[in-house]
C-alpha cells in the first residue's frame, strides 16, 4: 500500500515540476536556470514543514510517502540541476555556474530550515 502513497505524490509531483519550469523560464530573459532553482527551493521547503511536522507527530507515515517521497521526490530534480549546471559551463557562463551551485545549495538549505522552523511554531 506504501507505494500507491508514493506513486500518488509523484503523479502531482513531476507534473508540477514540468509546469512550474516553463512557467519560471518564460519570464526571464537568462541562460541562468531560474526554473529548476525554483522548483528545488520549493521543494526545500515543502520538506522542511513536513520533517518539521513528522518530529512534533503532526505528519503520519502515509502523509510523509505521499508528500515527502513522492510529491517532493519528484518535484526537485538534483540530476536537471547538474546537468544545467554543466551545460552552463559547456556553454562558457562559469560565473552563471558557479552562482547556481552557490545558491541552489545555499538557498535549498535556508528553505529547509524555514520550513522546519514553521512547522515548529505551529505545531509546537
Amino acid at each position: 500500500m506504501n507505494w500507491l502513497w508514493v506513486i500518488a505524490g509523484a503523479a502531482v509531483g513531476a507534473p508540477l515540476r514540468y509546469l512550474t519550469d516553463r512557467a519560471v523560464q518564460a519570464r526571464h530573459d537568462s541562460v541562468f536556470p531560474w526554473g529548476t532553482l525554483t522548483v528545488n527551493v520549493v521543494g526545500c521547503l515543502v520538506l522542511g514543514v513536513l520533517t518539521g511536522a513528522a518530529v512534533a507527530g503532526a505528519a503520519s507515515p502515509g502523509l510523509r510517502l505521499l508528500v515527502g517521497t513522492g510529491l517532493c521526490g519528484a518535484l526537485t530534480t538534483y540530476s536537471t540541476f547538474s546537468y544545467e549546471t554543466l551545460r552552463l559551463v559547456e556553454g562558457g557562463a562559469a560565473f552563471y555556474a558557479a552562482a547556481n551551485v552557490v545558491g541552489s545549495v545555499a538557498a535549498g538549505l535556508g528553505a529547509v530550515f524555514a520550513g522546519a522552523w514553521v512547522a515548529e511554531a505551529l505545531w509546537t
